[in-house]
């Protein structure tokens, strides 16, 4: 399912959040299917609970997820994730290209990349 690199340096949380994103792309994760709870979760992976709850809620606000107070967390609809990721994806092109462009990469060199 998810599996963590204790040698990555990137937060365990974030290694979750990537873990739980594949699989909605992938669609071992179903759109309204419920996530596993936070307790279960942490026990399966032998961590912190309040890890899992802080991937879980950045995974809300980038609108993977989406909770229902006394009931879980669920997979949102691909469009509201979707849209995120590519707002995510679209930040990161404009800031590279800046880059680019001041270290003197021409326009034209930039269009035949892409």
């Amino acid at each position: 399912m998810i599996t963590l690199d204790y040698r990555d340096k990137r937060p365990i949380y974030e290694q979750i959040i990537e873990g739980i994103q594949k699989l909605i792309i992938s669609e071992v994760f179903k759109v309204d299917e419920k996530l596993p709870s936070v307790r279960s979760l942490a026990m399966e992976m032998s961590i912190n609970p309040n890890t899992i709850q802080r991937a879980y809620m950045q995974l809300e606000q980038e609108g993977w997820i989406y909770s229902v107070k006394g009931k879980g967390n669920f997979v949102s609809e691909k469009e509201r994730w979707l849209s995120s990721k590519k707002k995510v994806a679209l930040d990161t092109l404009r800031k590279e290209i800046e880059k680019a462009k001041e270290l003197g990469v021409t326009k034209e060199e930039i269009i035949n990349l892409l």
